[in-house]
């Protein structure tokens, strides 16, 4: 099964009926697409009851991808909000705990940024990370080459299949150490996730500029680079129950339709908005 989805819900406004309100664009959202990425919880834990709502506002088989806390993956820059790490990773876990329940838990995601390299010392925070997450589905993706330069590429790989992380899979902009190239391998054979960011080369590293944030995902996938990437999921889903795919170049608005491209390629239903009919002028003498 091959399931393809947006990272966010909020930003994507060609999903949705002009005036839909805020509350209700993941309903909305969820007649597009079977899965999401929920970017909110990198910033900030959410709150159990909130993660309910949503699991009870989406239908069966929809699946969120919860990306970790900042703090977690060693993004924070201050004060941290948490006492301890204990305090920290047990309020993610309540977090995560009413999707999981209503089976709609696809994985959370831990992104680690890219000056976290492939040392001893990540080494073991990685393995402790995922004993502290036992009973959760876990998916890793780095951002630094050193993790699959061609002498660490097979032992990461083995390393994740014996920790049981699912390997995130990305297309990114070859743009220096602090990024790194497709691996397209499965580590776990229940599910893979694919995350396409674009290849904004030249607004991927920070370059200085206020906006850089706002640019860096800034892509327009063309027909053959998607179709290279239907081949790519086809192939991982040949040796996995489940792959997960979510667009993240949102900065332009490109994702939602790349998306609905791929699974066109990919042979899907992709479902649109009805189109407003005109209202026909009354013909006084036709009745």
């Amino acid at each position: 099964m091959i399931v393809i989805g947006l990272t966010g819900w909020g930003d994507h406004d060609p999903l949705y009926p002009p005036g839909t309100a805020a509350k209700d664009k993941l309903k909305v959202y969820a007649r597009h697409f079977a899965l999401v990425e929920m970017d909110s919880a990198f910033y900030a834990v959410q709150p159990p009851d909130r993660m309910a709502r949503y699991a009870e506002e989406t239908p069966q088989g929809f699946g969120f991808v919860v990306k970790a806390y900042q703090g977690i993956t060693g993004h924070l820059r201050g004060k941290p909000y948490y006492e301890n790490d204990d305090d920290m990773y047990g309020a993610f876990r309540d977090s995560l705990t009413p999707l999981r329940e209503a089976g709609k838990l696809t994985a959370a995601l831990f992104q680690y940024p890219p000056w976290f390299d492939c040392t001893k010392e990540n080494v073991r925070l990685l393995r402790e990370t995922k004993k502290r997450m036992e009973d959760f589905p876990c998916a890793l993706e780095f951002r630094h080459q050193s993790w699959f330069v061609p002498e660490m590429r097979e032992r990461t790989l083995a390393f994740m299949r014996d920790e049981g992380w699912i390997h995130s899979v990305c297309d990114e902009p070859q743009a220096g150490v602090g990024s790194i190239p497709t691996v397209p391998e499965a580590t776990r054979a229940d599910w893979t996730l694919v995350r396409l960011h674009g290849r904004n080369a030249g607004g991927w590293n920070q370059n200085g500029n206020a906006d850089w944030r706002a640019v860096r995902y800034l892509y327009d996938y063309n027909e053959s680079e998607l179709a290279e990437w239907a081949a790519i999921v086809r192939g991982l889903a040949e040796s996995n129950r489940s792959v997960g795919v979510v667009f993240n170049n949102n900065s332009g608005g490109h994702a939602a339709g790349n998306a609905k491209q791929l699974m066109r390629l990919l042979g899907q239903p992709v479902y649109e908005l009805p189109v407003a009919r005109e209202p026909e002028q009354l013909d006084l003498f036709n009745f």
